[in-house]
């Protein structure tokens, strides 16, 4: 387990970054051309890298509205929440609870000064967000705005979306996610996705992985993990159906295209503490 203490990271414009990356899948605005230059690149490695974002999204979105209607949670943290774009945790959950308290968290500067400015425009003293990195969950669990805002007696919505890839076996991220584990209450549920290759097509893999090779030149690498390795991420707790599946396929809104390329590319489940 990582134990040196954690260093916010500067805002670099010489490397792309997995955060303005996500937001040009989404189609947002927050990248510089650094950023346009490799997506494109990489966009000719597999062209549907864009829908694959747009699945990751809407897992998220449906997972934060189970947790909330179904769940009756009332307290979230966003680990890995990005820079700001639609459809963010707070505003999901407001949609269905007006008070309930979010915290964001990215080790990303820029990320966190866009997602500041946000709050701030929105006067939302409900929602933090705090420069903080997964490897360190005191960091994160213990911040003063987390303590603040989140009662650890009570449920808490965790969510972990495409987070746990850019952390490294060296890591030990199964240590890692024990301790946030141990740290929520009972009826608390933990949502996370994670990209792998190991049900897609051989020329769907081939494709996907050179964009996963590529993102060496970032400032995040990537590390792929398979069924069996994301669904020990939830160890200890249980899976809600409809388990383990893709992102397009966790109670989709409509059925997905059983020909999209990017839909086994994905895995994601929500799961309950007992």
């Amino acid at each position: 387990m990582t134990e040196e203490p954690f260093e916010a990271r500067e805002l670099d414009v010489t490397k792309p970054t997995a955060a303005r990356l996500y937001d040009y899948f989404l189609g947002g605005s927050a990248h510089y051309d650094v950023d346009k230059v490799f997506a494109e690149r990489m966009f000719r490695f597999f062209p549907h890298l864009d829908a694959g974002s747009h699945h990751n999204r809407g897992f998220l979105r449906r997972a934060c509205r189970y947790m909330a209607a179904e769940c009756d949670i009332r307290q979230f943290i966003d680990i890995g929440s990005g820079i700001p774009t639609v459809g963010n945790t707070h505003h999901v959950v407001d949609e269905i609870v007006c008070d309930a308290r979010v915290v964001y968290v990215d080790k990303d500067q820029e990320v966190v000064n866009q997602s500041y400015d946000l709050l701030l425009r929105e006067n939302a003293g409900n929602v933090s967000i705090i420069e903080a990195d997964l490897r360190y969950p005191e960091s994160i669990l213990d911040h003063p705005d987390t303590r603040r805002l989140i009662d650890f007696r009570e449920p808490v919505g965790l969510v972990m979306g495409s987070v746990w890839l850019f952390v490294s076996d060296d890591d030990r991220p199964y240590d890692l996610m024990a301790c946030y584990r141990r740290r929520i209450a009972s009826g608390s549920c933990v949502a996370i996705t994670h990209h792998s290759v190991d049900e897609a097509a051989d020329e769907v893999k081939e494709m996907f992985t050179a964009v996963i090779q590529s993102y060496d030149e970032t400032a995040d690498p990537i590390t792929l993990r398979g069924r069996e390795q994301f669904t020990a991420f939830f160890d200890g707790l249980t899976i809600v159906e409809p388990g383990v599946v893709y992102a397009a396929d966790w109670r989709p809104e409509e059925p997905s295209g059983r020909d999209d390329l990017a839909r086994p590319l994905n895995y994601a489940a929500v799961a309950r503490k007992p």
